[in-house]
């Protein structure tokens, strides 16, 4: 099926009610954010990719991370979803336009709700982002931060590239973890920051450690909860929303092990996966 018969086909069956939400990031981190989904949209149903296979996205560029979503956009398009959530800050940061200029159907991001937020909470002015080093180079975040705040504020941006494999890897909380975020979070520390974005949905799983290093008076921005907020304001405006009392499906998909995406993947979303289905992204998006 040629790009403009799937954009097409998205457009005619995005506008029932009952088509699943789907949603996609570089692994496993935007189960954080399908999570969130599921909690305040429990009718509706779902269908998840993670490309691990072809994780981490941060270190790749602009171009490359361009291709890999719009493969993934045309898998979710022959899903028939109705809405897109790009569940990947690095993603967002290089590919949000593309993705919304070919999906044929809404599109949220990850970037702006967190950005918001965090322009909101800050009480000093002076704000603090990590994220892939994609999503820092690009700026996005100084960028929406600052159009959020309507005031001067101060942004720090700091790179944590190891967070995506830590997270990935299952370790959350222990020695390592603790010593690769006391060493990219030294100069956050001591900028005097009272608020720090979590730049990367894998982020929120390393929350305990990234507190702890950082300390109580700088509070964490996490996304997820306003990005889901903003998933049900778009599907109820467009009259979409599945208000059924019958608790939705799930589904996932994963270009790597299947094995280790249910076993880790569940720790992610809080709940047992199963099911999950391993798909060559690449020859499938064709």
């Amino acid at each position: 099926m040629s790009p403009a018969a799937q954009t097409n086909l998205a457009l005619d069956m995005g506008s029932s009610p009952d088509r699943p939400i789907g949603v996609f990031d570089s692994g496993l981190g935007g189960l954080t954010v399908l999570k969130e989904i599921i909690n305040l949209l429990p009718g509706e149903n779902t269908i998840y990719f993670g490309d691990s296979g072809r994780a981490p996205y941060g270190s790749k560029s602009p171009e490359t991370i361009g291709r890999f979503s719009q493969q993934i956009v045309r898998f979710l398009q022959r899903q028939q979803v109705k809405i897109i959530v790009i569940a990947c800050n690095t993603a967002s940061a290089c590919a949000y336009d593309l993705v919304r200029n070919t999906a044929g159907v809404p599109v949220i991001e990850v970037v702006a709700p967190g950005a918001a937020a965090a322009a909101r909470i800050t009480r000093n002015g002076r704000i603090g982002v990590i994220g892939t080093r994609s999503t820092v180079e690009s700026g996005v975040y100084i960028r929406a931060i600052r159009q959020s705040a309507g005031r001067p504020v101060e942004i720090l941006q700091q790179a944590c590239p190891l967070f995506v494999s830590l997270a990935e890897e299952g370790w959350w909380d222990n020695s390592i973890t603790r010593q690769i975020a006391e060493t990219y979070l030294a100069d956050m520390r001591s900028s005097q920051i009272d608020t720090l974005m979590l730049g990367c949905t894998h982020y929120p799983l390393l929350s305990t450690v990234i507190s702890e290093t950082m300390g109580p008076s700088v509070r964490l921005v996490n996304a997820g909860g306003r990005v889901a907020a903003q998933v049900r304001q778009t599907l109820l405006d467009r009259g979409i929303l599945n208000e059924t009392a019958t608790p939705g499906w799930h589904r996932y998909y994963t270009s790597d092990s299947v094995s280790r995406f249910e076993k880790l993947g569940g720790a992610f979303l809080g709940e047992t996966i199963d099911g999950a289905c391993q798909v060559d992204i690449e020859q499938d998006s064709v």
